[in-house]
């Protein structure tokens, strides 16, 4: 790939970095995870909105501004450097609206996508029960067909944004007697539904990042079908790839991070402990592999290739990362990073990547069977 840019796409990261230094909330949002935090952070998304900053690889018609998919990893990379809020709307940004362009009708992108562009609409992901985690297929929470759409039940745990968001989005089994794979229909639903029960489920830190959704019968129009029915196995993967993969975690975060780390150590670091440095050296590194595979990624998806099976090399590569890097903050702090602080945040955070987005243990059976055509349990 070409990492010269034009002129047109160095104007566009011109625009973003001094829209960032003008109008970033001037001091850190609450937290996402309570009420008031949510909000302020719905708020902040309509300010992206409204410059037409909150969805820039999507069409005009739907709040973007037909950014190519590099102008958007480039925005990404600003956004991380600058330090601006975290996404509250990114379960539905980086999810479903990637599986909505592939699998949605023209009806559901038109009454959908504005109001998720302005964070009008949150999206809560319900994909885990307590019986199926990263084992996608073993879900049981059921949709049965009745006159005008479906009627579901079961539960959903570990839902991200569940506990203030308006919407969700998840896997149901239409037919109990097809295969593991086969019979599962994706449904959106709205969590004020009739026989909706969101149950928050607090964290150590008391704040309810996730929630338990309970289903008792509840109503959802044929119209809120993604895809076909009985075909949703088929659609979760393009959620799943974009969750792994590009979308949800873009290389801008992780270059923040590493040079984050850089100037902590060239701050704080023991310039005698060539551990220490060599780890910041070796998190600068693996920022910038991950960077430069995003643009290999980029060239492939616009020559008409698509994110597959390789995605779960990605998902275990920048999940384990993120670990590396903040072990290695909390290192060069030395007793200071027993207290709170953005980087002890930062590393209880990251211990969720190798679980969430399909745990670590599974993606490598996938890289061992799909990808490497080894023999099923070689991987362990």
């Amino acid at each position: 790939m070409d990492l010269d840019l034009d002129r047109a796409t160095r104007e566009f990261q011109d625009e973003v970095r001094e829209f960032l230094a003008v109008d970033k909330p001037k001091t850190p949002l609450p937290s996402m995870d309570t009420k008031a935090g949510f909000e302020a952070h719905r708020d902040w998304e309509r300010t992206l909105a409204d410059a037409r900053l909150s969805v820039v690889s999507w069409q005009r018609e739907y709040g973007g501004r037909d950014a190519s998919l590099l102008e958007w990893v480039l925005f990404e990379q600003e956004y991380y450097a600058a330090g601006a809020p975290g996404r509250v709307s990114q379960n539905g940004i980086f999810l479903l609206a990637p599986t909505l362009f592939e699998h949605g009708s023209q009806e559901q992108l038109a009454r959908i996508m504005p109001r998720m562009a302005r964070g009008d609409d949150i999206w809560a992901q319900a994909w885990s029960e307590p019986e199926a985690g990263s084992d996608l297929a073993g879900i049981r929470s059921t949709a049965k067909r009745t006159k005008g759409g479906w009627l579901l039940s079961g539960q959903k745990t570990w839902s991200s944004r569940a506990s203030f968001a308006d919407w969700a989005f998840g896997l149901f089994r239409s037919d109990p007697e097809a295969e593991r794979h086969r019979g599962l229909t994706y449904l959106m639903f709205p969590l004020t539904a009739d026989g909706v029960t969101v149950r928050p489920i607090p964290q150590l830190d008391g704040e309810p990042g996730f929630a338990e959704i309970f289903l008792d019968d509840v109503f959802v129009p044929d119209r809120d079908v993604i895809g076909e029915p009985g075909e949703g196995w088929r659609v979760a993967m393009s959620t799943s790839s974009n969750e792994r993969g590009l979308s949800l975690r873009s290389p801008g975060r992780f270059s923040a991070t590493a040079q984050r780390l850089i100037d902590l150590w060239l701050e704080l670091g023991d310039r005698a402990n060539t551990g220490q440095r060599d780890a910041v050296v070796d998190a600068w590194i693996g920022s910038e592999a991950y960077r430069l595979h995003t643009f290999g990624t980029v060239t492939r998806l616009n020559e008409g290739g698509k994110l597959g099976a390789e995605s779960s090399i990605t998902k275990v590569f920048w999940s384990e990362l993120d670990i590396a890097m903040h072990e290695t903050a909390l290192e060069v702090l030395g007793d200071a990073g027993e207290y709170a602080s953005p980087w002890t945040d930062g590393y209880l955070f990251s211990l969720s990547g190798p679980i969430y987005a399909g745990t670590n243990e599974i993606q490598r059976n996938i890289i061992a069977e799909r990808l490497l055509g080894l023999p099923r349990g070689s991987s362990r």
